[in-house]
């Protein structure tokens, strides 16, 4: 299995969620919130796509990637997984930097927020994302799903309805 940025997202937002991705139960077509996400990153930089590329690496998708400068620049709705998205971003420094392209930096950017957040690979980081892709492959090839988080995140997760399907919800 090739680690997508998505699967180092759904690492740190919910383990489930990462399995069931994983396992090709996708529900994210079914989202209005992932919906509005696409809308934000195709309507949020309208010039972008003519200075800086989408870019497909080692099983990883970048919005934007400013070659030149050796920058990534990942799109985002809310700064609510701000932790997932920093790990995605550092995520796709290494695959770059296991690809020969050196040097390279990003930028969460939350267009809504109008906020941006650098972000950096150091070397404990390196370590860690090779721990991570360890992790990450041990729950995905698990036989079980794992449980429940009963997290205030899952109410908004386009999972939601397919992990809560038959929970009884207490009076």
């Amino acid at each position: 299995m090739n680690i997508s940025g998505t699967h180092f997202n759904y690492y740190h937002v919910c383990q489930r969620k990462l399995w069931l991705f994983a396992n090709g139960i996708s529900m994210e077509h079914t989202s209005d919130l992932v919906y509005d996400g696409k809308l934000i990153h195709e309507t949020s930089y309208p010039q972008r796509p003519e200075r800086y590329e989408e870019m497909t690496i080692g099983g990883c998708k970048i919005d934007f990637y400013d070659a030149k400068n050796r920058v990534i620049h990942e799109i985002k709705k809310s700064d609510k997984m701000e932790k997932a998205h920093e790990w995605q971003v550092k995520y796709y420094i290494m695959t770059m930097e296991r690809n020969g392209i050196e040097g390279v930096k990003g930028i969460l950017e939350y267009p809504v927020l109008r906020q941006t957040t650098p972000v950096e690979l150091t070397d404990a980081d390196r370590d860690a994302v090779v721990e991570m892709e360890r992790q990450i492959m041990l729950i995905t090839e698990a036989e079980q799903c794992p449980p429940l988080i009963h997290a205030g995140i899952c109410k908004k997760c386009s999972y939601y309805e397919f992990c809560y399907v038959n929970e009884e919800v207490n009076p």
